[in-house]
This record gives C-alpha cells, structure tokens and sequence, in this order.
C-alpha cells in the first residue's frame, strides 16, 4: 500500500487552487497576485511570544469593528479571509448532504474548500453583465446552505448589485447564508454592505488586510456577522489563531496613523489603475472591463501569446478564465508604465 492510497479520495483527486506562488515564475514586474506594492514598517514587540496567543484578541477586534463601522461582536479574525471560508463550510454545511453555491467566474477557494471537507458544490454563472442570475439561484437552493457572492469580483473587477444582494439575502432567509466577499471593498468602501449586517441575520461578510493594507503576508482576515454567527464559528476555530505578531502589526495597521496611510496608498493605485486602464483602452481591439479593486481584467486578440512574451519579458501577470483574458494587478507606476510600454509595443509588433 502506497502513503497516497491512506488518503481520503476526495484530497486524491482534488485539484488545488493555483496561486500565484505555485504557479511561480521568474521576473522584476510581479502583478500576479493582487498584492501591494507597498513594504509598510511596523515595530515588532518580542516579549510575549513565549505565551499563546489570544484565541480573539480585544484590541484588534475593536480596531477592526470601528473601522468597519460594526459592533465587536460582529467581528471575528482568523488567518486570512480564506480560513473564514473554510471556518464557514465546518460550521454549517454537513459533509455528503449539504451543498454550498458560487457564481463563476469568481474566486476558486469557494469551491476547492467545500471539496476539501466534502460538501458539494453547485454553480451558477453569472449573467453577461457579470451580475447575479437571481432565478436561476432561486431555481438552486435545495441543500445550499452557504451561498458566496465575491463584490469587488475576482477577477471581473466589477461590484455586485447592492439591490440584487439584498433580493438574494430575503430569497435565502432561513435557509442559507450570504457570504459577500469583500476583500476589495476597501478600494471602494462607499459599497460595503457591512450596513446590512443588522437588518439581515444571515449576511455574513469576509474582509482582509491582504489587499489594500499590503498586508499579504501578515495572513489576517476578518469575518462580520450577526454574533450568533460569530460564536458558533468561534467552536470550531482553532484555539490559537492570531499569533501575537499578527495582532500586533494588525492594530498598528488599523490605528489612525495607520489608516491615514492605507488611504494614501489606495489612491496612488487608483491613480494608477486609471493611468494603466487608460493606456490600454487606447490599444487597438482591447477591451479593458472597469473595475474597483487592484487589478484590472483586460481582453486582448490573443492573450496566450501575449501572456508567454511578457513571462519570458519578467512581467509576471495571471491569467485567467475568461477567455482571451489576462488580470493584470496594480503595482506601482513604474511597474504600470513598464507593463504598458511592453504590451504596446508586442501588439505593435504583431500588427507589422
């Protein structure tokens, strides 16, 4: 018998998520992955990293309730808005009987962690606006019990319908949970519906540090719901999950030092994000989709070639599902203008 063959079939044949780091790559532009370009400083305390952590500790807590503009006990952190995904599906969803509902093209952890803790899935794709397909969910409910809905998308860029949001969350009451995901909300927190949280008990809504804080590898998220949400997750998240370093960083991150700097940085990428979307609008047949988060979605006559010469060039982009279509993160504007310049001159050169 092989170590392989001891494993469940489920993780045999499950195919992982393709992240950016597995998918590697060698180059100077790396625009891949929706990171910041910002190396913030923080000042790290070592004097109590020789005791546990706090399971969820105050201080950040209700940092991140008053910026999200929440009650604390609305808020819980876990190691990024991926384990308040998984968190999510162990709490809820019965393995081999329930079912949770994404709507492609979204972001794939939806579906590889209902698959890893062998809950079903079941999809509906978003319409040609790249909208909720309301009836179509509604004509899908039985078993859900979770239904994701990602707004700023991964990787369309566009906002979700607030109006749809909410005839999906009084479509689902009583039978399943509304997870918005919001990890590019902060690109445009005027479309938050964290203000919905008290008139809808089953909105739950996933936040993190990764995007607009340039916190990525400080793997820090945050989970907004009605407190009876809060503590039935909070009997299943492990005993430790925030080290000490994490809070630490994270409350520096949120106080309004910290704030006043994310602000700043967040319009630098806009101002980016506007100097690349336009540049690229001006190249012949190539569409670029608007979008409120980091990154663009751009559809180019032939992206695989295009995507293979900026590879080989060391500008790292990603592809993705959409067909012809390459996401492209916002970096700084040296890295867009070097992107930019390359992209023009290989349509250039394939139009001569």
């Amino acid at each position: 018998m092989t170590i392989t063959k001891l494993a469940r079939k489920t993780v045999r044949e499950l195919t992982p998520y393709q992240s950016a780091r597995r998918l590697g790559g060698r180059g100077d532009i790396w625009l891949n992955a929706n990171e910041s370009p910002f190396a913030n400083e923080y000042n790290i305390k070592c004097d109590r990293l020789n005791r546990y952590s706090t399971c969820q500790p105050d201080e950040l807590i209700q940092a991140y309730a008053d910026y999200a503009k929440v009650r604390k006990e609305q808020v819980l952190t876990s190691r990024g808005a991926d384990e308040g995904i998984e968190l999510l599906i162990r709490t809820f969803c019965e393995p081999n009987l329930d079912s949770v509902l994404y709507c492609p093209p979204t972001y794939g952890m939806y579906s590889i962690s209902a698959e890893t803790f062998g809950v079903n899935t079941k999809t509906v794709p978003l319409n040609e606006q790249w909208q909720l397909d309301l009836p179509a969910i509604c004509d899908n409910l039985d078993s859900v019990k979770l239904i994701f809905v990602c707004s700023p998308n991964n990787p369309t860029g566009n906002l979700i319908n607030r109006q749809d949001i909410e005839s999906l969350l009084d479509m689902a009451t009583d039978r399943a949970l509304v997870i918005v995901d919001e990890a590019y909300i902060d690109f445009c927190l005027e479309a938050s519906t964290a203000d919905l949280l008290d008139n809808y008990p089953n909105l739950v809504i996933l936040r993190t540090l990764s995007k607009a804080f340039a916190l990525a590898g400080l793997r820090c998220g945050f989970t907004l719901a009605n407190p009876d949400v809060i503590s039935l997750l909070l009997k299943v998240i492990a005993p430790y999950p925030v080290p000490v370093p994490v809070t630490d960083i994270a409350v520096q991150a949120l106080s309004p030092a910290g704030l006043a700097k994310t602000k700043f940085q967040v319009l630098d990428l806009s101002a980016n994000r506007a100097y690349l979307q336009a540049g690229l609008s001006m190249l012949p047949n190539v569409t670029v989709f608007d979008g409120y988060g980091n990154y663009l979605l751009v559809k180019f006559p032939d992206a695989d070639t295009l995507f293979n010469a900026l590879w080989e060039h060391g500008i790292i982009l990603r592809r993705s599902p959409i067909k012809n279509c390459i996401r492209i993160s916002i970096g700084n504007r040296d890295e867009c203008e070097k992107t930019l310049a390359f992209i023009r001159d290989q349509i250039e050169l394939n139009q001569a």
